[in-house]
Order: C-alpha cells, then sequence, then structure tokens
C-alpha cells in the first residue's frame, strides 16, 4: 500500500486523473484499475497561520505501485508562482 496525502487539488480532480490513468470509478471515493485499486479521502485542511488548503488521502492498493504512483505525480505537478 502506498499513501499519500495531496494538497491544493480537490478530490473531484484527483478522481478524474485516477480516471485517465486507465482507472474506474466505483463511487466518490473508489476507483479500481487494471492490477490497483484507490480510496480517495477528503481530509482536515492543512493549514500554516491563517493560510488553509484543502488535502486528499489517497490509498493504493495492488501490485506494481512503483508505475501507478509515478504516472499520478506525473498529473499532479502544478505549474504556478
Amino acid at each position: 500500500m502506498i499513501e499519500r496525502d495531496v494538497r491544493g487539488i480537490p478530490l473531484w480532480l484527483i478522481r478524474e486523473y485516477m480516471e485517465e490513468l486507465g482507472g474506474v470509478v466505483r463511487d466518490e471515493h473508489h476507483v479500481e484499475g487494471d492490477g490497483w485499486r484507490a480510496e480517495l479521502e477528503q481530509i482536515e485542511d492543512f493549514q500554516i497561520g491563517s493560510l488553509k488548503v484543502g488535502q486528499v488521502m489517497v490509498r493504493l492498493y495492488g501490485d506494481d505501485l512503483d508505475a501507478i504512483n509515478a504516472q499520478l505525480d506525473d498529473k499532479l505537478i502544478r505549474a504556478g508562482g
């Protein structure tokens, strides 16, 4: 299992990313792909001072998680300043 918290990207968008990686949405919080499945959970906002950023806990289960995790990393790269 790989567990990671993702900040600043809403749950619906992470779910969409998982679909783009070949997953099928089972419900709001579960996506299943070939040899993997993901659980998505909205968790408490990350806060520094008065700044709050939404967080989603992503739990990946399956056999070859390194590949799907690396593909997810590519989706999560955000440009900005």
